[in-house]
């Protein structure tokens, strides 16, 4: 009876659980959001145990620039997941014509080139995810078109600086910038995967230096809340328990130190003005007043009372 009843929970954080059924109430009708869309999650069940698996958009939310990782000329790199990892804002795709696709599985880097060859495999895997876009704030990401020429000095100035991260090139001196607040990427996860594994994945997934525990995962809603999903929290849980509309609430990367929690009370008074904030803040500056008032009627009518018993008391005693 006790596993039959351990089979049936999911967990979705530290010492909380949801039934499988209902989470499965959860999962149709986030489907069913998403038709036609390959935001659509897949389940499966594994030795009793019920896993989800799919794409979950994460919104940038940093306000501090990031870092991001050199290649070594010489290291190996595979195909990107899509083409357009990193952009200045428009598809790629559209500013250039497509590549034939060729058989090599990866390519060797062993110089800047001006017309690096995409594979067919690149264009399986954009059908199958959405594109990871990441806005850019400033013009401090170099991405070069392709069959751009250039004078044989540029070309030794880009062999110089010039390195390849997903498939894109950039220039190294201003690797370090800020994504646009708001612009969003997608990851490919499961149910069994934790806030620092999801984390860990991003990071990867763009060659970002800087380290995982710098960032949190957020549930933002449109009302202002703000709830930091913890270490034992598994964000593809949330994103469903929360509901599929992102008009509603978003999963958002953000700096730790740079966010507070904002609880659902707070969030309440949030949009008001600033007069309704004030004549709010006037009429609990009443009420705790008097309920001040209160105390102080009631702990002096007590303390009288005890001073006279204590001067009852010390007059027995003198007549003795």
């Amino acid at each position: 009876m006790e596993h039959s009843l351990e089979t049936s929970l999911v967990p979705c954080g530290k010492d909380k659980f949801i039934s499988k059924n209902e989470l499965l109430s959860h999962l149709k009708n986030y489907n069913l959001y998403y038709e036609g869309q390959n935001l659509q999650l897949r389940h499966r069940e594994e030795e009793e145990e019920l896993i989800v698996e799919g794409l979950l958009n994460i919104f940038w939310g940093l306000r501090r620039p990031i870092r991001l990782q050199m290649q070594d000329d010489n290291e190996r790199i595979h195909p990107p997941p899509s083409s357009t990892s990193w952009h200045s804002g428009c598809n790629l795709i559209t500013q250039r014509p497509v590549a034939k696709p060729v058989t090599i599985p990866d390519i060797q880097i062993t110089e800047a080139e001006d017309n690096p060859t995409s594979t067919g495999e690149e264009e399986t895997k954009t059908v199958e995810e959405d594109t990871p876009q990441l806005m850019r704030t400033r013009s401090d990401v170099g991405v070069r078109r392709r069959g751009t020429h250039h004078t044989p000095g540029e070309q030794r100035r880009f062999k110089r600086h010039r390195f390849s991260i997903n498939g894109h090139f950039y220039n190294h001196k201003t690797s370090v910038f800020t994504p646009a607040y708001g612009s969003v990427t997608n990851v490919r996860i499961n149910s069994t995967m934790s806030t620092p594994q999801v984390l860990k994945l991003l990071l990867n997934k763009f060659k970002i230096e800087n380290p995982a525990s710098e960032f949190s995962l957020y549930i933002v809603h449109t009302s202002g809340e703000k709830r930091k999903l913890k270490d034992t929290d598994y964000p593809l849980i949330a994103r469903i328990l929360h509901g599929p509309c992102e008009q509603v609430s978003k999963v958002f990367l953000m700096e730790k130190d740079q966010v507070e929690e904002v609880t659902y009370d707070v969030a309440q008074y949030i949009k008001f003005e600033m007069p309704v904030l004030s004549s709010f803040i006037q009429k609990l500056k009443e009420e705790e007043d008097r309920e001040v008032d209160k105390l102080m009627t009631r702990y002096t009518s007590l303390r009288m009372l005890i001073e006279q018993r204590l001067q009852d008391l010390a007059r027995c005693h003198a007549t003795m």
